[in-house]
This record gives structure tokens, C-alpha cells and sequence, in this order.
């Protein structure tokens, strides 16, 4: 423990909750988008994301852009903390040096961070959906209702959606971080750039495209998972594979890339911004 460098941790935090703070009503459109269509969501009220933001903010005002950024931030601050200090830490006890790095070893620590990370910070993104999707409906401080949440549902309504959490949180991590470090390894070996702003761009962009693509139809069961309230009876998702399969079976194959855009679009700045101050850290 003498020897664990804390400095990824702290930064890594913080880069997480300015990331946050800064894509967080394009995450909120993605919420809504992929909400919409299933049993209790059933009129299509957004035809996309920038349709989203102008109703939203029309008819609920500019700060319902911000639903559930309380929550939000909080699991930043665990989260992020965790998945980049956790996953930094994790490759220096493979490797000593960056460059020594391969697909394997990123792969490898980027789920296990993603896992470890994501599960812990559970019950902070199960309120986040919640707030976002159900927007001026959720009343209250970030605290009452996390103590309603668990006064009515238990603590499995905090850890509700956990795995679908956790598969989503291994995918993207595990896709994102290797891809981001391996494109710019190549950017830079290939001579067509330095260790430029550009090159930075082009692989946050490229992991995030990654991860949107890998990752998005387990997002959409996780997002409705999480958002269900289950009081009694049978929820209307057993799991993640009963979630996608009901999902394409009465809505479509493409309605497991709902919010595709929005989550790409964010996960790109999120990125950019992420490795960004992490470095300037």
C-alpha cells in the first residue's frame, strides 16, 4: 500500500466529474431516447437527440437538462476514481512503461476496472436514470430518495440493473481504454502526428465509437432496468438477455441502438475531456 500511486485516483476523479458535469444533457437525451417504446413509455414523444434537447428544455425548462445531475456527479466521484486510478494502477503491475503495453494487458485491467468501478457506484447511476427519465415526476433531495428507493424496494432496488451495469461498464471500459492508448500509440509510431491535441481528438473519438457500437444495446436494457420500480409481482426484465430479447422481439432489432448518436456523441467529449484533464493533472 506504501508503494500505490494515489495520483490516478484523485485525477481520474476529477477528470470524471468535469467530463460529467460538461456532456450531461446529451446523456440525458439518451436516457429518454431509450426509455421510450416499451410498456409504460409507449407514446414516442422524441424523434431524436436534438429533438429531445429543444422539448425537453421547451416544455420543461433549461434546468430539466439537468435531471439527476446530483446523483450523477456523486457516482463520478467514486466511479471515475476507481475504473482510471484502478486501471493505471493495474497495468504498472504488468508493466513498468506505457510503451511495454499490449492489447491483452489493456483489455484485461480495463474490465476489471470497468467491473469494479460500475458495481460499487450502483445505486448513484440507478438514481441518475430515474431522475432523468422521470424528470419534474421525481420529487425531492438526492438523499430522500435514495432512502425512499430503499424504504420501498430494498437494497435491490439500489443495486437494481447491476449486472447489465457491470456487462456494460467491461465492454466499454475494456473496448474503450485499449482502443483510445493503442490508436495513439500507432498515430504516434506511424509518423503521421506527434503527441498532438489532434491526436488526442481522433482517439477519443475512435474509443468512443468503439465503445457506443459494442455497447450499446446492453445499455438499453440497463437503462430500463434501472428505471423499473418493482413493488410487486414479476418485473417486466428477468435479466439482460430477457431484456434484449423482449426488446427485439416487440420493438425491433433497432431499438437496441436507441440513443446510439447521443451516447457515442457523448462518450467522444467525455473522452476527450477525461483523458484530457487527466493529463493536465
Amino acid at each position: 500500500m506504501a508503494n500505490l500511486n494515489w495520483k490516478p485516483f484523485i485525477y481520474g476523479g476529477m477528470a470524471s466529474i468535469v467530463a460529467e458535469f460538461g456532456t450531461f444533457p446529451i446523456d440525458l437525451t439518451k436516457t429518454r431516447l431509450q426509455v421510450q417504446g416499451q410498456s409504460q413509455y409507449t407514446e414516442v414523444r422524441y424523434r431524436g437527440m436534438f429533438h429531445a434537447l429543444f422539448r425537453i428544455g421547451k416544455e420543461e425548462g433549461i434546468r430539466a437538462l439537468y435531471s439527476g445531475i446530483s446523483p450523477a456527479l456523486l457516482r463520478q466521484a467514486s466511479y471515475g476514481t476507481i475504473k482510471i486510478g484502478t486501471y493505471n494502477s493495474l497495468k504498472r503491475l504488468f508493466v513498468s512503461q506505457p510503451e511495454d503495453e499490449t492489447m491483452v494487458i489493456n483489455v484485461f485491467c480495463g474490465v476489471v476496472s470497468g467491473v469494479l468501478s460500475s458495481s460499487l457506484a450502483n445505486p448513484t447511476d440507478v438514481l441518475k436514470i430515474r431522475m432523468q427519465a422521470q424528470g419534474s415526476l421525481l420529487q425531492g433531495s438526492m438523499m430522500s430518495n435514495f432512502i425512499n428507493i430503499y424504504q420501498t424496494e430494498g437494497t435491490r432496488g439500489l443495486w437494481r440493473g447491476v449486472i447489465p451495469t457491470a456487462q456494460r461498464a467491461a465492454i466499454v471500459v475494456g473496448v474503450e481504454l485499449p482502443v483510445y492508448d493503442i490508436t495513439k500509440k500507432h498515430l504516434l509510431r506511424s509518423g503521421l502526428m506527434g503527441d498532438t491535441i489532434l491526436a488526442h481528438f481522433i482517439s477519443s473519438f475512435a474509443c468512443g465509437l468503439a465503445g457506443a457500437l459494442a455497447s450499446n444495446p446492453v445499455d438499453v436494457v440497463r437503462t430500463r432496468m434501472m428505471n423499473q420500480r418493482v413493488l410487486s409481482g414479476n418485473p417486466i426484465y428477468k435479466g439482460t438477455l430477457d431484456g434484449l430479447m423482449q426488446t427485439w422481439k416487440n420493438e425491433g432489432f433497432f431499438a437496441l441502438y436507441k440513443g446510439f448518436w447521443p451516447n457515442w456523441l457523448r462518450l467522444g467529449p467525455w473522452n476527450i475531456i477525461t483523458f484530457a484533464q487527466y493529463k493536465l493533472n
